[in-house]
C-alpha cells in the first residue's frame, strides 16, 4: 500500500503586501531592508497602482498621477535617490475661460492669473494659522471648526463677481477633480499649507512637473528595490485574521493559493477596499471611509487635434463635463491636450464625440482625431482618481485611517498627513506602516495584535519586464 504524500507546508512571509503603487512598494521595501521576508500581491499586470504611463496616441501619456515638486518631499526624497530628473510642461501663451453669462473670454496666462489672484489668496487665506504644522493636521485644533465646510461654502462666502467667481471655481474643480460642495475646505487649505500658505506654489506643485522617463519607470526603481517576491496578476480575495496573524487568499475565480503572513499591509484605495472579504470585517473609519467614498470622482482624458496649435489652457465649471483642458504635446501634424472633468459619468474616455463637445464650448477651430484614457472611477481596483475628503471627514477619520485592525495595516495616499491624493502621499503612508510593522516585530516572533473587529505566480524579475514594455 503506498502512503500518500504529506501535504505541502502552507507559504508563509512575515509581511504580505497588497498592492504594488508607490505606497506598497516603499513599505515592501523598507520592510525587506529590515530583514523581514515580504511578499507583495498586486492584481494588475504592471507596478504604479493610480499611476500608470503608457504609449497611446503617440506619446507616452501619463493616464494616471502625474504631476510631482520639489516641496513634496517624500517624492523628491525618491527621486534624488534613483537620480530621476523633472520636465516642466510648457508655458501656456493662450487663455480661455468662461466669463460673465458664460461667455468665452480669451487673454494671456498673466491676465488670467490677475484675475483669479484676489479669490484665491481668499480661499486659503487661513491655511497657516489652521494648520500651522500641515504635516501633523491632527495638532491643529481650528480644523474641527472649519472641517465641516465645504469648498463652495467658502466660494460663497466671498461674495465676488461673477467674472471673478466664475475663474475662481473653474480652478478648483480642476484641483479637486469633483464638484466644490462635495469637498472639504480643509482639503483646499492643507495643500495650500503644505506650499508654505502660496496659492502660486500650489498651482505649481499640482500640475508644472512632470517626472522624466514617466511614472511607471519611477514606480519600476522602487519595485527593482524590493528585496523580495512581487507577484503580478494576483488579486488578493479576502484576508483572514487570526491570533498568530493572517491567511491571504489570492488568485482568481477563488482557486488560487493562500499565504500566511504575520502582518498585512493593504494598499487598496479606501472606496475600493470592500472588493476584499475581511475577517474579522473592517471596522471604524475604513468602513466609514468606504460607504461614504471621498469627493473626487471625476475623470482624466487625453485628447488628439488636427495640426499645431499654440500652447493654452482652458477654463469652464463644475457644470461642464471637462473643467480644464490645456495642451502638453505639440508636433506639426497633431496636437496632444489633457483634459479633467468633474463627473466620470458625464464624460466618455473613449468617445470623440464627447471629446468634441467638449473643447467646442471654448473654441471651434479644434478637431478631435482620437481620445483615450483610464476611467479610474470605474476601475474596481481603485474607485477613485485622487483623494479628497468631503467636509467632516478629516478630523473624524484620518487618525482612524492610519491605525492598523489587528494584524492589518493600511498606506495609500488617501491616509497621509502632508500631501494627501499625491504620489508623496502614498509614498508617506508606505514609510509609516513599514516603521510601525518594524516596530511591532523587532526582535521577536511575537503574535498579531488581538484583531479589532477586521474580522502561478509572477516574480520580481516581471516587475523588470512590465516596466520596460510599458515605459518605450
Amino acid at each position: 500500500m503506498s502512503v500518500p504524500p504529506p501535504n505541502p507546508p502552507e507559504e508563509s512571509a512575515d509581511v504580505v503586501v497588497v498592492g504594488a503603487g508607490f505606497a506598497g512598494l516603499i513599505a515592501a521595501r523598507e520592510l525587506a531592508n529590515s530583514g523581514l521576508d515580504v511578499v507583495v500581491l498586486e492584481a494588475r499586470d504592471r507596478v504604479g497602482g493610480r499611476v500608470w504611463t503608457d504609449h497611446r496616441l503617440g506619446h507616452d501619456l501619463e493616464l494616471g498621477g502625474t504631476w510631482v515638486h520639489w516641496v513634496q518631499p517624500h517624492t523628491w526624497a525618491e527621486l534624488t535617490r534613483y537620480g530621476r530628473d523633472i520636465v516642466r510642461s510648457p508655458r501656456t501663451e493662450e487663455a480661455y475661460w468662461l466669463g460673465a453669462g458664460g461667455q468665452v473670454r480669451t487673454g494671456t496666462l498673466d491676465e488670467f492669473n490677475a484675475l483669479i489672484a484676489p479669490g484665491q489668496a481668499r480661499i486659503v487665506r487661513d491655511a497657516l494659522t489652521a494648520l500651522p504644522r500641515p504635516a501633523d493636521p491632527a495638532s491643529s485644533p481650528d480644523l474641527t471648526t472649519l472641517d465641516p465646510r465645504s469648498l463652495q461654502d467658502r466660494l460663497d462666502e466671498l461674495d465676488l463677481g461673477e467674472e471673478e467667481r466664475r475663474a475662481n471655481e473653474s480652478v478648483w474643480v480642476g484641483h479637486a477633480n469633483a464638484r466644490l460642495d462635495a469637498v472639504g475646505l480643509v482639503g483646499a487649505l492643507r495643500w495650500a499649507a503644505a506650499t508654505g500658505g502660496f496659492w502660486e506654489l500650489m498651482h505649481e506643485a499640482s500640475a508644472t512637473y512632470r517626472v522624466d522617463g514617466g511614472m511607471t519607470a519611477f514606480a519600476g526603481d522602487i519595485a527593482r528595490d524590493v528585496r523580495g517576491s512581487i507577484r503580478l496578476g494576483q488579486r488578493v480575495r479576502s484576508v483572514r485574521q487570526d491570533p498568530d496573524g493572517a491567511t491571504v487568499a489570492y488568485g482568481e475565480n477563488g482557486s488560487g493559493s493562500t499565504l500566511r503572513a504575520r502582518r498585512v499591509v493593504v494598499t487598496t484605495p479606501f472606496n475600493a477596499i470592500h472588493r476584499i472579504d475581511f475577517a474579522p470585517a473592517l471596522t471604524g473609519a475604513v468602513a466609514r471611509m468606504n460607504a461614504e467614498r471621498s469627493a473626487s470622482r471625476g475623470v482624466k482624458v487625453w485628447i488628439k487635434v488636427r495640426g499645431p496649435v499654440q500652447r493654452f489652457f482652458a477654463y469652464s465649471s463644475q457644470e461642464h463635463p471637462l473643467s480644464v483642458v490645456k495642451s502638453e504635446f505639440i508636433a506639426d501634424d497633431a496636437s496632444i491636450l489633457v483634459g479633467f472633468g468633474p463627473d466620470h459619468e458625464a464624460f466618455d474616455v473613449t468617445s470623440v464625440r464627447d471629446a468634441q463637445a467638449a473643447l467646442d464650448v471654448w473654441r471651434d477651430d479644434l478637431e478631435v482625431l482620437d481620445v483615450t484614457g483610464h476611467d479610474w472611477m470605474a476601475d474596481d481596483l481603485a474607485g477613485t482618481t485622487w483623494q479628497l475628503f468631503r467636509p467632516g471627514q478629516l478630523t473624524r477619520d484620518l487618525a482612524g485611517l492610519q491605525e492598523p485592525q489587528g494584524a492589518v495595516h493600511f498606506a495609500t495616499s488617501d491616509n497621509a498627513n502632508l500631501w494627501g491624493g499625491f504620489v508623496d502621499g502614498a509614498i508617506e503612508s508606505g514609510l509609516r506602516a513599514a516603521a510601525r510593522i518594524r516596530h511591532e516585530l523587532a526582535g521577536s516572533a511575537e503574535p498579531a495584535p488581538e484583531p479589532v473587529g477586521v474580522g502561478n505566480a509572477g516574480s520580481l524579475g516581471n516587475v523588470g519586464n512590465v516596466w520596460k514594455k510599458e515605459s518605450r
